[in-house]
């Protein structure tokens, strides 16, 4: 007994990421250190520019894994009103994100994957935030990105269209080299506002 069309279809596109994903992940590991070190100058530049940031208390970053380009030097960009957020693995609700905030000198310990997160600090809901960084694999000029597969940031994104209150700007960020022409998008992304890389923003 074949397969119906609609769940070939699917299987297809789930492929398609997946195989797209691992030559992302592969392309942004290939850059050097020194070409790491500019882009993330380059990248601070360019969220400095942006009107949501600037008019933003809370900002959550992430702390930079796999050869993600580096959100941190906004700490020293940031102005006096401002707090920054690194996200939290959180068992409740299933396999979400919470934020905590985070300065340099606070301590920290590392997550289940090996990423660094606030060792302590209250954790705050995505709602909470004014605005959330999110690392990207992959992205397209129409808006649609390629995370990482946990659907940590689907899961705790998806949240925020449940609850009636006002909701973070998202803000999706990666190296230049990321973008593609098209993603194969899923139904269960969560589209953004902004996508900016070391070499230019993007407004869907």
């Amino acid at each position: 007994m074949s397969s119906s069309p609609s769940v070939s279809r699917i299987d297809l596109r789930r492929e398609l990421r997946r195989e797209l994903r691992r030559e992302l992940r592969e392309r942004r590991r290939a850059l050097s250190t020194s070409q790491q070190r500019l882009a993330a100058r380059k990248l601070q530049q360019q969220l400095q520019k942006l009107p949501e940031l600037k008019c933003a208390q809370r900002i959550a970053l992430y702390w930079p894994n796999d050869g993600e380009i580096d959100p941190r030097l906004l700490v020293s960009a940031k102005r006096h009103h401002q707090q920054l957020y690194l996200p939290a693995l959180q068992s409740f609700p299933a396999l979400t994100l919470r934020f905590v905030r985070w300065t340099p000198r606070l301590r920290m310990i590392k997550n289940r994957f090996g990423i660094p997160e606030p060792r302590r600090g209250a954790r705050l809901s995505a709602h909470a935030m004014d605005a959330i960084l999110m690392p990207l694999v992959g992205f397209d000029a129409a808006g649609n990105r390629l995370g990482m597969g946990g659907g940590f940031y689907d899961r705790t994104l998806a949240l925020l269209q449940r609850v009636p209150r006002p909701s973070p700007v998202l803000i999706g960020v990666a190296h230049q080299c990321q973008q593609e022409a098209q993603l194969p998008a899923a139904a269960w992304d969560i589209p953004l506002q902004l996508i900016v890389t070391d070499k230019k923003t993007i407004r869907p």
